[in-house]
């Protein structure tokens, strides 16, 4: 689908300018496609030894350990989604959009996908096996028209009654022609549901901190960027979750871009830079994804090594999926510094955490309203990924993520999405060292680099910044008035307390919403120059 600050090391400032792509407030920076782009990776350091010269905002890595391990953790992703247990996904791209009743259907050829043949896949992965096998998982079930959640859940995910088979290898995630205000509508409800009033200025507008190493705890990290001891914590990660999901996709766009003189498809550095480098806070949040998702990866590293990944009957493919996974596991467990711990703490930490599940499960129901079916299909498995690692750290114990008492703790398309949008943002940040390498082949042409750095400020002036439509904005709030009332009522049930918790959030949050009318916020248009 078209499409903050850090607490710097102690360096000196030479080395910290040759060394950051984000050593300075990006709002601030004169030089910000220089600074991704002339940036030089890391290689052969780690998050527990290494001095480092970029911690990524609210976790405990830098980007120096991401850069030396991500070649690594690419080479083993990119042959474990080759693999048939995660090749394979059964997905329902013909849900009727639930937002508006046009979906701008995309008529160009590169919006196609083919599907594969039931009799393709393993008997034990086809829907009617899933079923049987993930009985003991209906409890608690939320029903719509062909999906449903659990109260566990972050998303919408299918019931396996309509949909047909993937092969997600034959499927690359690239430039498709879906452009314009069908895409717009989608993204700009997408950013809609970030109902917190973060938007990317007052996210990256505050004080920069002072010059530190990388904290030893999450607690001080987040003090170290300004936070407020927990308030806020949870809506800036949010913010940064839907903004890094979006700055990768644009990434895949530009990475696999159609060159409509010669028909041939390859990077296209002008895309990278109008779209992220730009905006180097973007890249900052693909980074920050990546940490998140190795995190849940470490933490259900035992539960996908009980899995069942044999397709044969001969063990060989399950053998060679599990080394590949393990391999990934390892280098999670070394750079997946995220202590989640820390958030949905305090007297109304389950209420937030109730608001912050429902709007993320709608943006996954916002992808039904895309209206090209490879965008569909990839804007579905990844916001279904991302919410699986954001259900493993946010509302699982030690004790449900062990393998033995709860092998059915997640279905298998959940494990198929996590691992194919991890493999995503790692694919992202490769992409990006192409890019660079681009970047730098132009070294002696400064003019030509001066030439890309005018055309994207160009393009950042001529796009519109549109305010939403009603199509786009009300209607999704409109009908999440039953969740909400069945949210509340569940939580007077259970608790006085909370239940007055609530009423007091409530009350609260109208006060904030009426203010708000007077107060523009910026969140409904995205990140300010993302081209949509």
């Amino acid at each position: 689908m078209q499409s903050g600050p850090h607490p710097p090391a102690l360096l000196a400032p030479a080395a910290l300018a040759d060394s950051l792509f984000l050593s300075d407030n990006p709002l601030r920076s004169k030089n910000p496609v220089h600074n991704v782009l002339d940036h030089q990776p890391a290689r052969n350091v780690d998050c527990k030894n290494s001095i480092p010269t970029g911690p990524i905002d609210t976790t405990l890595c830098d980007y120096e350990t991401v850069e030396s391990v991500n070649d690594r953790l690419y080479a083993n992703l990119h042959e474990l989604v080759r693999m048939p247990f995660f090749k394979y996904f059964q997905i329902d791209l013909f849900r009727e959009c639930p937002f508006w009743s046009d979906d701008g259907s995309c008529s160009d050829p590169g919006c196609a996908i083919t599907t594969v043949d039931e009799s393709e896949i393993p008997e034990k992965w086809r829907a009617s096996a899933l079923s049987r096998l993930e009985g003991s998982n209906l409890d608690e079930r939320h029903e719509l028209p062909g999906c449903y959640y659990r109260d566990s859940d972050f998303c919408f995910l299918d019931d396996n009654t309509e949909g047909d088979y993937y092969d997600l290898s034959l499927i690359p995630e690239r430039y498709t022609g879906y452009s314009g205000p069908d895409a717009a509508r989608v993204w700009r409800s997408i950013y809609e549901e970030n109902c917190f009033g973060v938007s990317e200025v007052n996210l990256l507008s505050g004080p920069n901190p002072a010059l530190v190493s990388l904290p030893d705890t999450m607690s001080e990290a987040f003090r170290l960027d300004g936070g407020d001891g927990g308030q806020c914590l949870e809506k800036r990660v949010y913010y940064k979750v839907i903004s890094g999901l979006h700055a990768s996709i644009s990434t895949h766009i530009c990475a696999e871009s159609l060159n409509q003189s010669t028909g041939e498809w390859g990077p296209n550095l002008q895309c990278f830079i109008n779209r992220v480098a730009s905006h180097p806070e973007r890249l900052q949040y693909i980074y920050f994804n990546t940490v998140l998702l190795l995190r849940a990866v470490a933490r259900i590293g035992p539960y996908l090594q009980a899995f069942d990944y044999c397709s044969t009957g001969n063990h060989e493919d399950d053998a060679e999926t599990l080394a590949k996974l393990s391999d990934v596991i390892s280098i999670a467990q070394n750079a997946g510094r995220f202590d989640e711990t820390v958030l949905f703490r305090g007297e109304n930490a389950n209420i937030l955490k109730e608001e912050f599940k429902a709007h993320f499960r709608n943006v996954t129901r916002i992808m039904d309203c895309v209206g090209c079916d490879k965008c569909r299909l990839w804007g579905k498995i990844q916001t279904t990924g991302v919410a699986t690692a954001l259900k493993i750290l946010f509302e699982l114990d030690e004790k449900a993520l062990d393998p033995t008492a709860n092998h059915n703790l997640l279905q298998r398309s959940e494990v198929v999405a996590l691992i194919n949008t991890l493999h995503r943002f790692s694919e992202s940040l490769e992409a990006v060292e192409d890019f660079r390498e681009m970047w730098k082949a132009m070294s002696g042409d400064d003019g030509e680099k001066e030439k890309l750095i005018v055309e994207a400020e160009k393009a950042a002036a001529a796009t519109s910044r549109p305010r939403p439509s009603p199509a786009a904005g009300r209607e999704p709030n409109d009908k999440r008035f039953d969740v909400v009332l069945a949210r509340w009522l569940r939580v007077c049930k259970e608790s006085t307390i909370g239940c007055m918790g609530l009423v007091v959030a409530m009350w609260r949050r109208g006060l904030e919403a009426l203010a708000s009318l007077f107060t523009p916020s910026g969140k409904e248009r995205g990140p300010a120059g993302f081209e949509l």
